[in-house]
């Protein structure tokens, strides 16, 4: 064993000479260059595991390159920072200090970045949504946002289908269209489906409801915002032309400007509505709705969001954005 092992700790093995035959200089650590902070990275895990066998697994390399590197390192600085025993590994005095310090380092700088990104993440950002789209589906997560991001204000407005999306309005927008944003960024988020839905007591003292022709017999509600540039019977007459259903008069009823007002409608047994999946959450698991006709139709619409050309560019609304896509991930494979 050599000598340099022998040391008191925090002393340090005299440098080794060169060729000349003068004392090498130990770097300072203003002057450790890029490659011998790579080692002190690998040491840092080497010194927390104990093991070059376990710092090769966290990092991803062989365990003969991580002694390699803790052998450069070691000739680098001058002095010894592990013996080998037969247990295993056991830092040196001078191991010991510098795993110390670079551990608080490396931590540091950790902590450092949370703060810097933590700064990013705040302040105002201004969201618009179709209005049942944020009643029934983002208003139920927005707690979600909330925790992850408590410094980000989001202030949203709700706003039909058919206002015109102008840049500057808004950083991001839900809509419910084809996708087709002239000027605009879209991210897709989930395609919409609909079908008929009712109250289980409307059919009490009328012909069974088993068939599109028996909607003859039966009011019909209305969403008139069912989609950008929709009319105001667009979602029944798409729909009953969708599964080849005779013509049947969809104009009467009642009509609504919200989806979720024609589906209060329906629940409070008023006629038959026209339900989106990605809206009804757990009226029909409740009984509060059932739907009598098993075609579903989808709409050829999706619910995207716009955002004008390097609004991601921002952290904080980068972030909004891949929140608000994880969640429509997170509910399509729900529902699948």
């Amino acid at each position: 064993m050599t000598s340099s092992l022998d040391n008191t700790p925090g002393t340090g093995p005299a440098a080794p000479p060169t060729a000349t035959g003068t004392p090498a200089t130990t770097p300072s650590l203003r002057h450790l260059n890029g490659q011998t902070h790579a080692w002190l990275q690998v040491f840092a895990c080497a010194a927390r595991h104990g093991s070059f066998t376990r710092a090769a697994e966290e990092l991803h390399v062989t365990t003969g390159a991580v002694s390699q590197q803790i052998k450069q390192l070691e000739e680098r600085l001058g002095f010894k920072l592990f013996l080998r025993r037969s247990r295993g590994l056991e830092l040196t005095g001078e191991g010991a200090r510098l795993a110390r310090v670079v551990e608080q380092s490396y931590s540091a700088v950790g902590l450092e970045v949370k703060r810097l990104r933590s700064g990013l993440m705040s302040g105002v950002l201004r969201l618009r949504s179709v209005p049942s789209f944020l009643s029934k589906w983002l208003a139920p997560r927005l707690p979600r946002l909330q925790a992850r991001f408590p410094d980000i204000e989001l202030h949203v407005r709700a706003e039909d289908s058919d206002s015109p999306l102008r840049e500057g309005d808004f950083e991001l927008a839900v809509d419910l269209n084809d996708g087709h944003y002239p000027g605009m960024q879209v991210t897709d988020l989930m395609e919409e489906e609909i079908f008929p839905v009712c109250h289980p007591g409307l059919m009490r003292g009328r012909p069974p409801l088993r068939s599109a022709e028996d909607l003859a017999w039966y009011p019909l509600l209305h969403d008139i915002t069912a989609w950008r540039g929709s009319h105001d019977h667009a979602e029944w007459e798409f729909y009953l032309a969708s599964i080849g259903a005779p013509e049947i008069n969809v104009q009467r009823g009642y009509t609504f400007n919200r989806n979720h007002l024609s589906m209060e409608a329906a629940i409070a047994g008023m006629g038959v509505a026209m339900a989106r999946r990605t809206l009804i959450t757990d009226e029909l698991s409740r009984g509060t709705l059932i739907a009598p006709f098993a075609q579903r139709v989808l709409t050829g619409k999706r619910y995207v969001i716009v955002h004008p050309h390097g609004t991601l560019d921002d952290g904080r609304i980068q972030a909004v954005h891949d929140w608000i896509v994880e969640e429509a991930e997170r509910d399509r494979l729900r529902q699948s």
